[in-house]
């Protein structure tokens, strides 16, 4: 099998030229060594962000329109090959078809949102604020922006950035995680058959040398990061420093309250898709389940009989529904947290460690559902994110002690609660300091037309991503007064107008 080459994508083409140096690709459902990926130096991210420049200025004054009409086009092509993409990821990161083909899906969520940008654009008019004197607002481009973006999500999280960017006018260089750098590639491809100028997008790979590059750059204007808490403080201080508009967007241990009223098979059901989803290698997946007295021995019950029942394999075996993790690396410090947890106390109701594969598949970085019980505040399994299959269960005596428990966790991504009782909801969501809420929805990740982010140490800056949120990063307002003293006359013209 002939390893792939994955190269930077800059100024509407592949870059040609020698790699200092490079990373390794892996197929995480064998542990094969599968390709290589070039790693940018600063003189890479200069071309990048130098070709994006060259081409924001005709970008920018593009009409809507025009601009609408690359977006359908982009639509439209990711929606036919959108099977094609989430295969690719499969490959590379190893999550389930299905569960890559829902990535892409939510991605595409946002690109439609994005091409309603005429509309969003739309700014304020005032008419004879003084004595034939109007004053408006319109909202323009910051210039060339950056995306930093993570190896869970290598589809939807860059399209949480790039089209809304893209739409509101600016040029964007994306820096996608090197452990699985393709689909970014096969982006870039799809944005030229749509039809997008070269230099509008670009694609850099590699690691913290290419991130320092983009985050001191002085012609980059923003910068957006999604990944871990320590990194998403680091990009924020660092691109600030550079006066830089940034939203980093970190890490998370999102809580799921289950009060006594809730309906227990739902409960169960949610926090198993939740919590075993793509590995557990979710930023909004529920790593913590909070049962509240006495439903705690049921629920975990019906939590432990459904995760062993769990079919685990590689990702394009149509029965498997939880892949292995990125990297044997990952895969080892996860199940260190198992090893921990027992060694603090803590019940293993379910064990993934050990699972069983065909003989081809030996060499994988598997590691199957795990459920803790009985876990406490002071475990390393519940005070660190651990970004895998490894299902946390607290037990409380009531709401006020649940609530309690979320409020002094440092992070603020998303949480959820179960119950039938409308009121108690209702305070839940009226009380609770986290960003993104569910009540009877364990992932409660909101559609494109409104904005996803955390709170606390899940998000470094103002703005969160997508939404309208989005279309205000991404650009600034700029207010006009004007006086027209004169009435200026055109010729006669009875065709149909026309935009273009």
């Amino acid at each position: 099998m002939t390893e792939k080459h994955v190269r930077h994508w800059i100024g509407g083409k592949p870059h040609e030229g020698p790699a200092g140096r490079q990373g390794d690709i892996y197929d995480p459902a064998t542990g094969r060594l599968t390709g290589r990926v070039d790693f940018a130096s600063a003189a890479e991210v200069d071309a990048a962000v130098a070709a994006a420049k060259a081409a924001f200025p005709a970008w920018r004054d593009a009409s809507l329109a025009k601009r609408t009409a690359v977006l359908f086009r982009f639509r439209e092509l990711l929606a036919a090959r959108r099977r094609e993409l989430a295969e690719l990821i499969s490959s590379e990161h190893g999550k389930v078809i299905s569960d890559a083909a829902g990535e892409v899906t939510r991605g595409l969520e946002v690109v439609e949102f994005a091409c309603g940008i005429p509309h969003l654009l739309k700014g304020g008019y005032s008419e004879n604020v003084s004595t034939k004197v109007d004053a408006y607002s319109i909202l323009q481009p910051l210039g060339v922006v950056a995306g930093i973006t993570p190896f869970n999500f290598p589809a939807m999280v860059p399209m949480w950035m790039f089209p809304v960017a893209i739409a509101c006018g600016n040029t964007f260089v994306l820096k996608p995680s090197e452990k699985d750098p393709s689909a970014s590639v096969w982006l870039a491809e799809l944005w030229a058959e749509a039809g997008l100028p070269d230099g509008v997008f670009n694609v850099v790979h590699g690691d913290k040398t290419a991130v320092d590059a983009l985050l001191e750059h002085s012609d980059v204007k923003a910068v957006s990061f999604v990944g871990s808490t320590p990194i998403a403080r680091y990009v924020y201080e660092r691109a600030a420093r550079t006066g830089k508009r940034v939203q980093a967007l970190g890490g998370a241990k999102n809580h799921m309250v289950v009060l006594p009223d809730a309906d227990l098979d739902l409960a169960a059901d949610a926090a198993v898709s939740a919590g075993f989803g793509s590995a557990g290698e979710r930023c909004m997946a529920i790593s913590v389940v909070v049962a509240v007295d006495p439903v705690g021995d049921e629920l975990v019950a019906r939590i432990a009989e459904r995760a062993a029942r769990l079919t685990v394999g590689p990702g394009h075996d149509p029965a498997a529904e939880m892949g292995p993790l990125i990297t044997r690396e990952h895969r080892d410090k996860v199940a260190s947290y198992v090893e921990s947890a027992l060694a603090q106390g803590a019940a293993v109701v379910v064990d993934g460690r050990g699972v069983e594969t065909a003989e081809e598949y030996s060499g994988g970085f598997w590691l199957g559902p795990t459920v803790l019980d009985h876990v406490t505040p002071d475990m390393d399994a519940y005070t660190d994110e651990i970004f895998g299959p490894v299902l946390s269960v607290v037990r409380v005596g009531s709401y006020d002690e649940a609530m309690e428990l979320i409020a002094a966790n440092p992070y603020g991504n998303g949480t959820a609660i179960f119950t039938n009782d409308g009121g108690a909801a209702r305070r839940f969501q009226n009380e609770v300091e986290v960003g993104m809420v569910g009540i009877n929805v364990p992932i409660p990740v909101p559609m494109a037309y409104y904005s996803f982010g955390g709170w606390k140490d899940s998000l470094f800056g103002d703005s969160h991503a997508h939404g309208m949120e989005g279309v205000h990063f991404y650009t600034r307002t700029k207010a006009v007064t004007a006086r027209w003293l004169d009435p200026s006359h055109g010729g006669v013209n009875l065709g149909f107008p026309t935009n273009g």
